[in-house]
């Protein structure tokens, strides 16, 4: 029988929830004993071939990539769930949202004090990711099925949910493991 497959996708964010999964210690062997990480930064699978089971998304909508990216994680995931607070809500790279684009990248490539650019040329290459005009959290471009929330998140927390998708159960994740102290 084969087993279910988990696909995780990095956007917008810092890694932290792809740390936190990675955080669940020896758990991670237990965890690829029933299921098969299908594609991940974890396993450098470039393209969908074949759907996955459950889809774990971290970060935001920040560039027309990401948007692409997000959108066949939807296509080729039956259970898809925003984990992070950048996924759920924007968090961080949506501070930028109040501010006009253009005023962030002149902020960020010619006007802070630590910037060296002596040409005052922004960067403008078409292989680079074109940035959206603001930062969109995950549901606002596809469904969501659920969210874990956190900065990152738990790795109980991941792993928990993780269990109870795999086992067919409900997700409910007690107060203890999503609190902050």
């Amino acid at each position: 029988m084969a087993k279910p497959k988990l696909s995780t996708v990095f956007l917008g964010g810092c890694f932290g929830c792809h740390m936190s999964l990675l955080d669940i210690d020896e758990r991670i062997i237990e965890l690829v004993d029933i299921v098969e990480i299908y594609k991940s930064p974890l396993v450098d699978r470039k393209v969908f071939e074949e759907r996955s089971d459950i889809g774990l998304i971290e970060g935001g909508c920040v560039t027309e990539e990401n948007v692409e990216v997000l959108l066949a994680l939807r296509d080729h995931c039956d259970f898809l769930i925003s984990v992070g607070e950048c996924a759920i809500m924007g968090d961080i790279p949506s501070l930028r949202n109040t501010i006009p684009l253009r005023e962030c990248i002149e902020e960020a490539y010619l006007n802070t004090v630590s910037t060296w650019n002596p040409t005052h040329n922004i960067p403008n290459d078409p292989e680079l990711p074109l940035l959206l005009n603001r930062v969109h959290p995950c549901h606002d471009i596809v469904k969501i099925d659920a969210a874990i929330p956190g900065c990152p998140p738990r790795s109980d927390a991941l792993w928990e949910a993780l269990q109870a998708l795999l086992h067919n159960k409900p997700v409910q994740l007690p107060y203890e493991i999503l609190k902050y102290d």
